[in-house]
């Protein structure tokens, strides 16, 4: 049985067709997820999801690359993340791939909004699910200056969709966190991330699906769903050599510690 340790089923593409979704995700044995809040516009919406399917968890957070939208505080953060089954912060972290002109010194707004999340975390004690891109020494440096300062819980958390290098691995590993493995790592051109994902301790590893997004071979370029990220199981299994029901119920295992999930009882 696996978890999709990080889904967005209220985007479009999803959401108009959610009991197909679910029925293709029991299907598939895939008896959790976690749906991944990224504006505070929708957390309504992703914390119903929770509420109203007893396979499903949610998160409260507000994605690095948005812009335009309602920025976060501690209190309203705080606020989110007492409602039922919300299991995390996030996503958040940092964004440089769309600089646009402008300097890494300009994305400070981007930083500051990362430090309200990871305060939120520690308040809390709920992990906080770190999106990283073309950004991981900063990322990396507010993690270490945050979790050194003064806090109710330690920090803790999972770096999500990793893409990043074995340095990048070992350091986040090294701060205590998870690592969450998606269907990149099925593409083609993902030979350098394979030779990563061999590498990383399954006891510290995660699946996820990213959807609607990075779709798994052999689905890739059609819409992904939580009933894909078996795909992704069982290329892990093939990098370590093991078999894909190792792979699931670590990795199950794994989330479930993390996130503080219960038993699956019938969706």
């Amino acid at each position: 049985m696996y978890i999709d340790s990080h889904c967005h089923l209220n985007f479009p593409g999803l959401r108009e067709r959610l009991p197909e979704v679910l029925d293709a995700m029991r299907a598939a044995r895939v008896e959790q997820a976690i749906c991944i809040c990224t504006t505070l516009e929708e957390a309504d919406a992703v914390q119903a999801l929770a509420a109203q399917h007893p396979q499903l968890f949610a998160t409260v957070g507000v994605h690095p690359d948005n812009e335009g939208v309602r920025e976060p505080d501690l209190d309203t953060l705080l606020a989110l993340a007492a409602r039922p089954k919300i299991v995390a912060i996030g996503e958040t972290g940092l964004d440089y791939y769309r600089l646009e002109g402008r300097s890494v010194a300009d994305m400070a707004w981007q930083r500051e909004r990362f430090r309200v999340h990871l305060r939120a975390a520690r308040a809390t004690g709920l992990p906080v699910v770190v999106h990283t891109r073309s950004a991981s020494e900063d990322t990396l440096a507010l993690l270490r200056e945050e979790a050194a300062a003064p806090g109710a819980h330690p920090l803790r958390g999972v770096f999500h969709c990793f893409t990043e290098s074995q340095a990048v691995a070992e350091a986040a590993l090294k701060l205590g966190f998870y690592i969450s493995l998606s269907g990149i790592l099925t593409f083609k051109n993902a030979r350098e991330l394979r030779e990563v994902a061999a590498a990383l301790p399954l006891e510290r590893l995660l699946i996820e699906t990213d959807s609607p997004y990075l779709a798994p071979v052999p689905y890739r370029g059609k819409t992904n769903e939580p009933a894909y990220v078996p795909h992704v199981a069982a290329q892990i299994a093939q990098l370590k050599g093991l078999s894909v029901e190792a792979v699931a119920e670590a990795s199950r295992d794994n989330t479930r510690a993390l996130f503080g999930l219960p038993e699956a009882v019938a969706a």
